[in-house]
């Protein structure tokens, strides 16, 4: 019995395309769908915003992409059977078709991402757990402040006065009210498991509201580039039971050292491949002061600046506080003594007593300026 002498070349094109969905499937073997399957509402809301979306686009575009092989098998050449019609410039079916289609497209998708991303609006406070249920009107959330730093994240829990770096534990089925800002550029917190992206920059605060629905171990990471280690920075996120969570945040309390200003600016400094650390006893004006940009002493804060913008501003006198405040090249805070021995306290005093905007107290730190210059009040520049 003689083989078909074609069944060789269609074996060897079956065992191609077979090899072929090989390394198709090793490289989809490492796909995570966690953004498609997340563990929080806020995630599963935008998950089905985006699928929404895709169908809606495909709607136009599979039928666009099937029409364009039809018509060019349909009028090929060697089809003498399709009417040719040289003359044809113009049908109104057509064009309702073509204008009518995508225009219904883009008002449905206008007017779904619209109410969805303002119902998503991450400063606003959550107002269900899922689909199927709501918070209990005595529930508070738990509040986080998280810092952006070169190159890794800090986390500081004010109700439970702890912190922790590189690490966010979180109690299932309770919202959290996030606080973000950055140390020293702008970069982005993300947690695909429970809401989208946002963005921590320097000087800035910005707020998040998410919530977990479920428990699980999941990974957060920074989204936009900020420097060498920008690939490095990645943290755990685990969402745990009420009661891991007050035995997690237990231990930290125990283990934990100390997080004060002098901490911070140590931890502040560039640095790779951090491994998780626990904070206790949080200076409790921390988180504020990073966002002022006034962590280190004897820097002026930016509130304090903007409040004395707020009373007319102080002239050729605020040099003197910008005088003291410079950034180094890597974008880290400094203090640049204006001169030797002018203390501190002298510093702030000066701020304090122009903020009072009593003329007793300004000719008396006038005097306590140029003193500190070693030169006469009337003579000095700054006067």
């Amino acid at each position: 019995m003689c083989a078909d002498p074609s069944s060789s070349p269609r074996r060897l094109l079956r065992t191609a395309q077979a090899a072929s969905l090989v390394p198709l499937a090793a490289a989809l073997s490492g796909c995570d769908w966690v953004v498609l399957n997340p563990a929080g509402d806020v995630a599963r809301q935008q998950a089905n915003l985006v699928l929404v979306s895709t169908a809606l686009m495909l709607a136009i575009i599979v039928p666009v992409m099937a029409l364009t092989v039809l018509f060019a098998w349909r009028y090929r050449a060697a089809n003498t059977a399709a009417t040719y019609d040289p003359e044809w410039h113009h049908s109104t079916r057509i064009e309702l078709v073509i204008w009518t289609a995508p225009l219904a497209i883009i008002l449905a998708l206008g007017s779904i991402t619209w109410v969805a991303t303002h119902a998503l609006d991450p400063w606003r406070p959550l107002a269900r757990l899922d689909a199927q249920h709501g918070f209990a009107a005595d529930a508070l959330p738990i509040e986080v402040d998280v810092v952006a730093l070169d190159w890794k994240w800090l986390f500081i829990y004010p109700d439970q006065n702890i912190a922790s770096v590189n690490e966010l534990v979180l109690p299932e089925g309770r919202q959290v009210r996030f606080r973000i800002t950055s140390s020293t550029v702008m970069n982005s917190f993300y947690v695909p498991a429970l809401a989208g992206q946002i963005y921590a920059m320097p000087g800035m605060e910005t707020k998040l509201h998410a919530v977990f629905n479920r428990t699980g171990s999941f990974s957060g990471l920074s989204a936009n580039f900020s420097g060498a280690g920008f690939s490095h920075m990645h943290f755990a996120a685990r969402s745990v039971t009420p009661g891991a969570f007050d035995t997690w945040v237990a231990g930290v309390r125990q283990a934990g050292a100390g997080l004060d200003r002098a901490t911070y600016l140590s931890l502040d400094r560039p640095s790779e491949h951090v491994p998780v650390l626990h904070y206790a006893n949080v200076a409790p004006d921390l988180f504020d002061a990073v966002v002022n940009m006034c962590v280190r002493p004897g820097k002026l804060c930016a509130g304090e600046m903007a409040a004395i913008d707020a009373r007319g501003g102080m002239g050729r006198t605020g040099l003197l506080n910008v005088a003291a405040l410079t950034y180094d090249r890597a974008g880290h805070e400094q203090v640049t003594p204006t001169t030797a021995g002018f203390a501190d306290a002298r510093l702030r005093r000066f701020v304090r007593d122009w903020c009072g905007n009593t003329r007793p107290l300004r000719a008396t730190v006038a005097g306590d300026v140029a003193t500190s210059f070693n030169a006469a009040p009337a003579a000095h520049p700054f006067s």
